[in-house]
This record gives structure tokens, sequence and C-alpha cells, in this order.
């Protein structure tokens, strides 16, 4: 696993140990990017599964101005750790350790938006259009911000969740990736997402 593109493009990221985390392959990386940049110009991003923290990191690389990548895996959250560390992004990411739902909701009372989200979990965990439909209802989402839901090809999610429509999907063997876009009205209200 690597950075693909930007300011770290050819880092070395370190996996997590044993078969529980399924990290997005370089193909699946470049090809998300490619639907959604491929670069950036500052902005928040929210990596609610983060696994490795791979997506996080290609989004700081590629301009993103901060990160804060979830899981729930304490080995997960060590690796996240170690990667930003090694690329020297530690200031520039928060990385906590819990669930998606508790997550939401803790970011919500901190009046945080995000101008991109991932949301790739375990295949057999997916609760995909009701993670998206609490982000939205927390008002996480930053004006015509992307959402890129990684999942099972023989998973169908909704053209619309809430607010959110597909603008792009693409499949990899069996992986799909759907390319939500944030349609809403956010109140005018500045926020520090510090």
């Amino acid at each position: 696993m690597r950075v693909i593109a930007g300011e770290y493009r050819g880092r070395s990221l370190t996996a997590v140990p044993g078969k529980g985390t399924r990290p997005t392959t370089d193909k699946v990386k470049e090809s998300i990017f490619n639907m959604i940049g491929p670069y950036f110009d500052g902005g928040w991003v929210l990596d609610l599964y983060a696994g490795t923290g791979g997506l996080a990191i290609e989004s700081l690389s590629r301009g993103m101005e901060g990160a804060i990548c979830i899981d729930i895996d304490p080995k997960a959250v060590a690796v996240i750790k170690n990667n930003l560390a090694s690329l020297g992004l530690a200031e520039r990411a928060e990385v906590y350790r819990n669930d998606a739902e508790r997550s939401v909701r803790a970011l919500a009372k901190r009046a945080i938006r995000f101008d991109l989200v991932f949301l790739d979990p375990p295949y057999a965990q997916q609760k995909i259009a009701s993670d998206l439909t609490l982000i939205q209802q927390f008002g996480l989402l930053a004006s015509d911000a992307w959402i890129v839901a990684e999942h099972d090809t023989e998973v169908s999610l909704p053209e619309q969740i809430v607010d959110c429509v597909v603008d792009r999907r693409a499949s990899y063997g069996d992986t799909c990736v759907s390319v939500y876009r944030f349609t809403g009205k956010i109140p005018a209200v500045p926020l520090d997402p510090r």
C-alpha cells in the first residue's frame, strides 16, 4: 500500500495486521480520486471506517487541510497513528477509537462540516444508508460535499439518501464504489473544525 499522488506520492503505508481489515486497493483508490478530485484546495475529510487511514492520508496528500479518522478496532487505530506519524501528518489529523454512530453524534457537538466523507465499513456490517442519513441529520456535510461509499457489488444502495444523490458508480471485482454529492442547504454559520 502506498500514497498514489500529491505531496506524499509513493510513500508506503502499513497495513492492519490480520484479516479483519480490507484496505482499499491502489487501483480503486486512484479511481476514486479521479472521480472526486483529483486534487483539493483545503477542506476537511472524515474517514468513518478508517482501517489504515489510507483514504484520509491520500486526501491530505492531495490538498485537504485536515482529517478525522475513526475506527472501532484498536489495532487499526494504532496503524493509522503510525502511518500519519511516519509521513509527518499527525498535526493535521485526529484519530479516534469509536463506532460510527457515536462518532457522528460526538462530531455534531463540535459543529464540524466535512467536504469529503469516506464510508468503507466491513462488508458484513454495512449500514451505509443509515450512516449517511445520520451524518446529514447532524449537519456534518459542507455545501457540495462528496461522500464515497465502498461496498460489496451485491449491495444495492439507493440513488438518493436524503439530500445526497449518486453522482457516479463503478465496480472493481467484488467492490462497488458509489459516489454521492450533497445537494442540501446548510445554515450560514461559520465553523472552526479544530
